[in-house]
């Protein structure tokens, strides 16, 4: 059992005695109207409820990173339809995947695409799954604004700094490089089950899963903003969103050069610029029409809740290839043109040019 459905499970037993107990309470007085679900959204963690999805009902779990953006779409969509229960964690992108690969969820939430061994999870169980493209991120590293003298850093100093070997090592900013202070350097940054986590240690790191482990952990990026904006020594990361929202007790260090920003992120020069998905369960599709609706307006009002999260549009072409994914149910992984843009097919174009140059060269 999933550690999303064990959470299910005892709010599920939790909720059950208080029924039972406020049952007792009434004593023999008049049943009161029941009370029309108002789709609340959950802002911590677990779901409040899972499984194939009973009309009416949706379950959302996975990223902390894509988590305000489906919040917002949640809480639009239950103003017209208050019917509807919406509920939306941020327990992290492995466990959310975890949770939907085996049935528990309709839709996961998450800020990496799906690996090999998930994709392998989803199909012993029966699960087809269409990847959406909801908008783009860039990975921001951030120190608290007292520290005056660090302000860049590059991916090989970030690799220098979070790589299984800087453990018990690179303690001070100027073991990262002498020109940065002799102070303690305090890490900051998500948890193992976090997509954020999985991202950034393969792009920075060098490999994906391996970072140094002494460093305060969460899973929930406001933990994260509230340890870097209280510790003058702090360094940490996480999207882009969470920073745009706290700019005033945080400062974003350029990496390679180049400042995170949404000219940056959409063009992908910034350096840690990634695409951002939700993923759907073709099942609830078919049988939960509250969940056919729901994603129709999540994708028809998609800029709007993106921008309301603070994250970067998707350009274009990737917007419209994330429609017609779900117009024309798509299944399985978008190829990485699709989910990038306009980003995507330049990227493609310049490897196909250099390709080229060194078949040339060759000859």
């Amino acid at each position: 059992m999933s550690r999303v459905a064990r959470s299910s499970l005892l709010v599920g037993v939790f909720l059950l005695t208080l029924a039972l107990v406020l049952a007792g309470c009434g004593g023999g007085g008049e049943k009161k109207e029941e009370e029309k679900g108002g789709g609340e959204t959950t802002k911590g963690g677990e779901t409040k409820a899972a499984g194939g999805g009973s009309p009416g009902q949706i379950a959302i779990e996975g990223s902390s990173t894509v988590l305000p953006i489906t919040q917002a779409a949640a809480e639009g969509f239950n103003q017209q339809n208050p019917d509807v229960q919406i509920t939306v964690g941020g327990a992290g992108t492995g466990d959310g995947f975890e949770a939907f690969c085996s049935g528990e969820i309709q839709i996961a939430d998450a800020s990496r695409a799906i690996n090999d061994e998930e994709t392998q999870a989803c199909e012993e169980n029966g699960i087809q799954f269409l990847e959406l493209a909801v908008g783009q991120d860039g990975i921001t590293i951030v120190v608290n604004p007292q520290n005056q003298e660090v302000n860049e850093i590059t991916l090989d100093q970030l690799r220098t700094l979070w790589e299984p070997g800087a453990e018990g090592q690179i303690q001070n900013f100027s073991d990262i490089d002498p020109s940065f202070p002799d102070q303690p350097v305090n890490l900051y940054g998500p948890g193992t089950e976090s997509g954020t986590f999985e991202f950034f240690t393969e792009k920075a790191v060098g490999k994906k899963k391996e970072q140094r482990t002494d460093y305060q952990a969460s899973e929930d990026d406001n933990v994260l903003v509230q340890g870097v904006s209280g510790d003058p020594n702090a360094l940490g990361y996480f999207g882009f969103g969470y920073f745009e929202q706290n700019q005033q007790r945080l400062k974003a260090l350029p990496v390679d050069s180049v400042q995170p920003t949404a000219e940056t992120i959409n063009s992908g020069e910034y350096p840690l610029s990634r695409p951002l998905f939700i993923y759907v369960s073709v099942q609830a599709l078919e049988e939960n029409p509250s969940v056919q609706e729901f994603v129709n307006y999540y994708l028809e009002n998609l800029n709007q809740f993106v921008e309301q999260a603070q994250y970067v549009p998707l350009a274009d072409g990737a917007a419209q290839e994330t429609r017609e994914r779900f117009q024309n149910r798509t299944t399985g992984t978008a190829p990485e043109d699709a989910t990038g843009g306009e980003q995507g097919k330049e990227k493609a174009k310049g490897k196909e040019e250099e390709k080229k140059k060194e078949d040339t060269e060759k000859k």
